[in-house]
């Protein structure tokens, strides 16, 4: 019965949703898969669902199980490697796998290509304030392009976690707060590094991750714990996984966290429920690194055997390093804990996804190009210019922005000549010496001789703290100059991976730097860089502007000369909130109402669901941005004010630039359902466009959005719309204040 329940409640998910039928390419790959794996040893199929490190030569599994790395490819009994950055290492170990192992099997080669191979791009939280899923796109076929030819397959991208915390780390690798734009970014990425042929030279798996909802790890510590109920995971976490696949990535990483009490490596429930049978998801999962051993520090494996046997039960194809499957999974069929067909159907899945990649016809098509002709290729730098100016947002700004010609400049700050900090966390294979940093940009733009520098104080993996004489040269230098440009916020080294923050503040010795700036009385412009929201309510009300600067790649310092000269208008939008303090964490535009909600967001309030101390809202919500320009919305009009269930919204609104400068911005598009079955977000973003005006110019933008967008898991987990009235709202952030109306029948 309970069973039987489950599959109606699967299929009541899937009704208009229901899952793509396999491809000719698919059908093809599987019946290669199926022959080769009658010829393979059990321990051989074991080999395939293995990937590893190189260390010294040896790898090492566990409970000190070693075998040397060269007898372990030449007996077929490794299927991957992770993060071997030599191309000729890469080709050598391949040969060894195809030309000397018994079946000839090729190895395939991942590594953490997040935002750029060779060229770095903005980190993705940063890209993600650009809007422009056309530039995200391409950003990943560059990077794409530039790994294939350094001979590697796999990347372990578009992380997919949707996250209110910005004390977690990792928010850096990701899209942000709303499941809808993530869901946009999330296929737009999978399309770009896989591209419309996965066997083409120049393009790579991609791999959704942290599957699931690793984005809402409890306090924002990584590898913490994850609860929550099934609505919210579906609605809010679920989109961007679904978006990917939907979008045919290949590949699917399982997450460090517990899901419903079972880590998510051993989760059954995600990786073959959910995963599988409802979202069709037909390539192969790894687990993330060690993730399978690490089930028994969780305390649901007693060793690392059970924990192989729960990992295989759950159809994780891949252990990542752990080396359980390869030291247990023969012990385990033979013992019939696990039958050798279900080692069969992920092995299968492995294959498949090689022959795929076209590494049984060509074992080292990746890696022949001619690097001069890929490697930081002129038009894809000039790119990733662009990109990281479009990703770049203006917080705050009374006046002081553009600079005018001829102005001296001050340039101070631990980031403003930082090569390898600009990178961010996740730099692939980017050399810090191709970086052109703020000064050198600067220094072009306006003149060496009328940009003075000095760093003044450290921050990094080691240190915060200011330099000897620091702020004494600082203020020497600022009252020589016309106006301070500070560059301030978090090095490279605290986004990413194990950097959880519980203060999401600018370290101390910064903020006394802008203080001792700020006694000069001299303009100040901080130049914010940082991979994660932070709580800038001192520096905001200090300086005169505040440039969001992000770790913005191997271009950043152009992007920010760029910006700061005019010769391009600010055209980022925020794509998670900044909060007024660590306390109001999570904060996010697409909250709920309560049967109290606050009578105003920014005022203290009692007996609401408010705080008695700070304002409701964040300091700077989702959405918002500034330009060097003025944009004007009006005569919102919806088109279509009665639509019937499974036709489509039609909303037009008028945007103008009132300004006299040109300049881009995004409209955005928000809906509340007024009625619903379950309670609802006050607010949810379902569309928006990037747009450029000219001065004086306007345009009408149109939006249509299809009434299976307003859709959502209801409590029996239907996936349905509701009829009834809905509010709509179009402007340049979340609090969009044009509004009208609309009724689904």
């Amino acid at each position: 019965m309970k069973r039987l329940i489950s599959i109606l409640a699967i299929l009541s998910v899937l009704v208009g949703s229901a899952a793509p039928q396999m491809t000719q390419e698919e059908k093809e790959a599987m019946k290669f898969a199926d022959k080769l794996i009658k010829k393979m040893t059990l321990r051989e199929k074991f080999g395939q669902l293995e990937q590893f490190i190189t260390r010294r030569g040896v790898v090492t599994g566990p409970g000190g199980v070693k075998c040397d790395i060269e007898s372990a490819v030449r007996k077929g009994e490794v299927g991957s490697f992770l993060s071997i950055r030599d191309r000729n290492e890469a080709l050598r170990l391949q040969k060894m796998a195809v030309e000397e192992s018994r079946l000839g099997i090729p190895l395939i080669f991942g590594y953490d290509i997040i935002h750029g191979c060779k060229i770095i791009f903005p980190e993705n939280l940063a890209m993600s304030c650009s809007w422009n899923l056309d530039a995200i796109e391409r950003s990943a076929r560059i990077a794409a392009e530039e790994s294939a030819a350094t001979a590697i397959h796999w990347t372990f991208s578009p992380m997919c976690d949707i996250s209110f915390d910005p004390r977690w780390s990792r928010v850096s690798e990701g899209a942000g707060e709303d499941p809808y734009l993530g869901a946009k970014i999330a296929a737009a990425m999978v399309r770009g590094y896989q591209g419309d042929d996965l066997s083409a030279q120049n393009t790579i798996a991609a791999c959704i991750k942290h599957f699931a909802a690793y984005g809402a790890a409890q306090a924002g510590k990584d590898y913490n714990t994850v609860d929550m109920s099934e609505l919210m995971f579906r609605n809010l976490y679920l989109p961007p996984y679904r978006a990917a696949v939907d979008a045919g990535a290949v590949t699917v990483m399982s997450s460090f966290n517990d899901f419903k009490g079972v880590p998510a490596s051993g989760n059954k429930w995600l990786l073959y429920d959910l995963l599988r049978e409802e979202l069709g998801f037909r390539g192969f999962v790894v687990s993330d690194w060690n993730a399978v051993h690490e089930m028994i520090i969780h305390g649901v494996a007693a060793d690392g055997k059970d924990a192989a046997e729960l990992a295989l039960k759950a159809h994780l194809n891949m252990d990542m390093l752990g080396g359980d499957y390869i030291a247990y999974g023969e012990q385990l069929v033979k013992e019939g804990r696990i039958s050798e067909k279900l080692v069969d159907e992920l092995v299968r899945e492995v294959l498949a996804v090689k022959y795929r990649l076209g590494l049984f016809e060509d074992p080292y098509r990746y890696g022949k190009q001619d690097l001069s002709k890929v490697y930081y290729l002129p038009e894809n730098m000039e790119f990733a210019r662009e990109v990281a100016a479009e990703s770049m947002v203006l917080l705050k700004n009374e006046g002081v922005l553009p600079l005018q010609k001829g102005v001296k400049i001050a340039l101070i700050g631990p980031f403003a000549d930082a090569p390898k900090d600009q990178l961010g966390a996740w730099r692939g294979l980017g050399d810090e010496k191709r970086s052109i940093t703020f000064r050198t940009a600067l220094e072009e733009r306006f003149g060496k001789e009328n940009v003075l520098y000095t760093k003044a104080c450290e921050c990094g993996k080691y240190a915060d703290k200011i330099l000897e004489g620091g702020i004494e040269e600082a203020v020497k230098i600022a009252e020589q100059s016309d106006i301070v440009l500070l560059s301030m916020g978090l090095s490279g080294w605290h986004s990413g991976e194990s950097r959880s923050r519980a203060e999401i503040t600018i370290p101390a010795p910064q903020q006394a730097l802008l203080d001792a700036l700020k006694n000069t009385g001299k303009k100040i412009v901080v130049l914010l860089s940082t991979g994660r929201p932070l709580d800038i309510r001192n520096e905001v009300e200090k300086a005169d502007a505040v440039l969001l600067t992000w770790h913005s790649g191997t271009m950043a310092g152009p992007a920010v000369a760029d910006l700061v000269s005019g010769d391009k208008n600010p055209s980022g939008h925020l794509t998670m909130s900044f909060p007024c303090s660590v306390g109001q964490v999570p904060v996010h535009y697409n909250s709920k109402n309560t049967g109290r909600p606050p009578k105003s967001q920014f005022k203290a309030q009692g007996y609401s669901s408010s705080y008695v101390d700070i304002q409701n809202a964040p300091l700077f919500p989702f959405g918002h941005g500034l330009s060097y320009t003025e944009f004007e919305y009006s005569d919102l009009k919806v088109l279509t004010p009665t639509v019937e269930l499974g036709g489509v919204v039609k909303v037009s609104v008028k945007v103008t630039n009132k300004g006299k400068v040109a300049g881009d911005d995004v409209a955005q598009l928000y809906v509340h359902d007024l009625v619903a079955e379950t309670t609802r977000p006050v607010r949810e973003l379902k569309g928006f466009e990037r747009l450029s005006l000219k001065a004086g110019e306007s345009k009408v933008v149109e939006f249509e959005i299809p009434t299976s967008e307003l859709a959502y898991c209801h409590s029996d987990l239907s996936w349905k719309a509701d009829k009834g009235d809905f509010h709509v709202w179009v402007g340049a952030d979340s609090y969009a204040s044009l509004k009208g109306k609309f009724t689904i029948k």
